[in-house]
C-alpha cells in the first residue's frame, strides 16, 4: 500500500492517481516557485508569423517525426520530414500530418502529390538515420527526387505506388482519407493543409517487437523534434497506471468524506 494524500487527508490506499497538490513534494515546490515570474499573455491576432510558429514548436513538444514519401502522377517521387504528425483514431486506424505551403504560397510537393490521390508512406525517424532524414528538408524544386541525396533505401508498398524508407522500422502504407484546406478565419489566407490518412498496412521489424507485439521503444530509439532545428531522444520511460472507478470509488468517497468532516 501507498500513502497518499486528498489535499490535507493522509489515506492508505491502492489508488495510483494525484490525490495531493503540486506542492507537497520537492519538485513540485520548485516548479511552482517559478510562477513568481509572473506570465506573457499573447494575442495570436497581434503576433507575427515568425513568432507565431516559434511558440507553437518550441511550447507543444516533443513532436514525433516522420519522413513521408510520396510519387507525382508523373511518378516522380518525394521524400520530405515532418514534425506535425500524430494519431487520430485506432479504428479506422487514421493519421494526420500538417503542411505548410511554400513561402510563395503555393502548394508543396507533398500536398500536391497526396490531393492526387497517390498515397504515402510514412515512416518514423529512429536516431540511427536522422541525419539521412534531415537531408530531405532541402527546399528543391518539384522535379527533384529527395531520395538521391538521403542514402535512404526505397523498398516496395504493399498496394500503392509510393516507395517506404526500408531503414525505418515502422512505416504505415496509406491512402488519403480527408483532405482539408486550413484557411485564416480573418485572412482568409490558405496556408497549409491537414491530411488525415488511413493506415492500410504497417510495416514493422521483427526485431523491434516486444513478446507482446508491442514496440520496443529502448530499441526502436525514435527522434523527437522540440523546435527551431532541435531534435531530442527519448529519454527514461516510467508507468503510470490508469485508475479504474469501478475499482476504487468506495475509496476515493471514503476519502472525501474524511476531507468534508475536517
Amino acid at each position: 500500500m501507498r500513502y497518499q494524500r486528498f489535499d490535507l487527508v493522509c489515506v492508505k490506499t491502492g489508488l495510483d492517481i494525484c490525490d495531493h497538490k503540486v506542492d507537497v513534494t520537492p519538485a513540485g515546490k520548485d516548479w511552482l516557485a517559478g510562477e513568481s515570474a509572473g506570465w506573457n499573455v499573447y494575442s495570436t491576432a497581434e503576433m507575427d508569423k515568425t513568432n507565431l510558429n516559434k511558440l507553437l514548436n518550441s511550447g507543444i513538444l516533443p513532436r514525433p517525426m516522420s519522413l513521408v514519401s510520396t510519387i507525382s502522377e508523373d511518378g516522380i517521387e518525394n521524400l520530405a520530414p515532418f514534425s506535425w504528425i500524430n494519431t487520430v483514431t485506432n479504428y479506422p486506424p487514421v493519421i494526420s500530418f500538417a503542411i505548410n505551403h511554400n513561402a510563395t504560397g503555393s502548394l508543396k510537393d507533398t500536398t500536391a502529390n497526396l490531393k492526387n490521390g497517390q498515397g504515402s508512406a510514412v515512416n518514423i525517424i529512429s536516431e540511427a538515420f536522422v541525419e539521412n532524414a534531415n537531408a530531405t528538408a532541402v527546399d528543391a524544386p518539384p522535379e527533384f527526387d529527395e531520395w538521391a541525396l538521403s542514402g535512404l533505401t526505397r523498398e516496395k508498398c504493399v498496394q500503392i505506388r509510393v516507395s517506404r524508407v526500408k531503414e525505418s522500422a515502422f512505416s504505415m502504407e496509406c491512402e488519403l482519407y480527408q483532405s482539408i484546406d486550413i484557411t485564416h478565419p480573418v485572412t482568409g489566407e490558405h496556408n497549409s493543409t491537414l491530411i488525415l490518412a488511413h493506415v492500410k498496412y504497417f510495416h514493422v521489424c521483427k526485431d523491434m517487437l516486444t513478446s507482446r507485439g508491442a514496440v520496443d521503444l529502448t530499441k526502436f530509439k525514435p527522434v523527437a523534434r522540440v523546435g527551431d532545428i532541435s531534435y531530442a531522444r527519448v529519454g527514461d520511460t516510467y508507468r503510470i497506471p490508469v485508475p479504474s472507478w469501478a475499482q476504487e470509488e468506495a475509496k476515493i468517497q471514503e476519502a472525501l468524506k474524511t476531507l468534508a468532516s475536517q
